[in-house]
């Protein structure tokens, strides 16, 4: 989805006009943000376009002439606005628009038998029309789902078997749109909760990944920065957010792997080199020094809590 210049206010007024002209289509996605097709009865395709069109378009229209105001999301919050942000730098929703957008072949149909729908976190709805796409995402309520097997449903005086595999109420709320490289946010809460993002955690990986990339030569895999990998690792970031980076040299990290046999990689520069998760995970610790060879056994060990002790009783300070 290639970023251009946006404007939210102009969107919602032309697409108002060709709103029952665009193609729809439906996609449920788990709780590892794998998507999945889903079909809709035509019986549907109203319903559909008001909850997930139809109503955004309404709502962006009556803003522009009430005070609803844009604002980027990385600003704060604030009454009475839209959030834009980057679609690149959430992942999990850059990553669910790709796979659909490049691998839809690969998608399968969702069935009950093969994936259940307990495991389900949202919907997106595509929209096409004259050659471009656009997305909206909600979050559903899967917890509050109807199952076949312990849902029975009232017709008119009696009690009836549930004639589905589950039941689901659609939201009726506005939350997401995809369009453009952007990401326009209706509802910040649920957005950061269906996409697990947490600003602050962003916030601190990109501080964090420039500190680091100051103190150490790193070499990464091609398409890989330092602030994406940290972006969703949110116990790294915790960890280097207690660090003082720079502490250990970088001849002192490679050493201290050395030492404990870990394989952490190094280029002819002597850069270290991070290839994936596993790579960076090995690099924070050794930085936390979170590795420990036993003198007794020889064993080696991660150390998951560190508590700093005291100097031993009658020993003066060191330093």
């Amino acid at each position: 989805m290639e970023k251009t210049d946006f404007d939210i206010f102009l969107w919602a007024n032309q697409m108002d006009e060709v709103k029952n002209e665009v193609k729809v289509e439906l996609f449920l996605f788990n709780k590892n943000y794998t998507p999945y097709k889903i079909r809709f009865n035509g019986a549907l395709e109203g319903q559909v376009r008001q909850l997930f069109l139809i109503d955004m378009i309404n709502f962006v229209n009556s803003g522009a002439n009430s005070g609803l105001s844009v604002r980027d999301y990385e600003f704060g919050a604030a009454e009475d606005a839209i959030y834009f942000t980057e679609l690149e730098k959430v992942g999990r929703a850059e990553t669910l628009v790709h796979l659909i957008e490049h691998e839809y072949k690969d998608i399968s149909f969702f069935s009950e038998a093969d994936h259940e729908f307990k495991r389900v976190k949202g919907v997106i709805a595509k929209f096409s029309h004259d050659g471009k796409d656009f997305y909206v995402a909600k979050g559903l309520a899967t917890g509050q789902a109807l199952e076949n097997k312990s849902s029975w449903v009232v017709k008119g005086e009696s009690f009836e078997p549930f004639p589905a595999d589950a039941g689901i109420k659609m939201p009726s709320d506005n939350q997401v749109l995809m369009i453009d490289g952007r990401i326009v946010i209706f509802q910040r809460g649920k957005f950061e909760k269906l996409f697990q993002y947490d600003f602050q955690t962003v916030q601190l990986a990109e501080e964090k990944a420039k500190e680091i990339a100051e103190k150490y030569k790193l070499s990464l895999a091609e398409g890989l920065t330092l602030p994406d990998l940290l972006r969703d690792k949110k116990p790294l970031v915790a960890k280097l957010e207690k660090l003082e980076i720079g502490e250990m040299t970088q001849e002192q990290v490679v050493d201290y792997a050395d030492e404990l046999q870990l394989e952490l990689m190094t280029d002819t520069d002597g850069s270290i080199i991070i290839m994936d998760d596993k790579d960076l995970g090995m690099f924070v610790n050794l930085l936390d020094e979170n590795y420990y060879v036993s003198q007794v056994t020889g064993k080696r060990y991660e150390i998951k809590s560190k508590k700093l002790l005291g100097e031993p009783d009658g020993e003066p300070p060191r330093g």
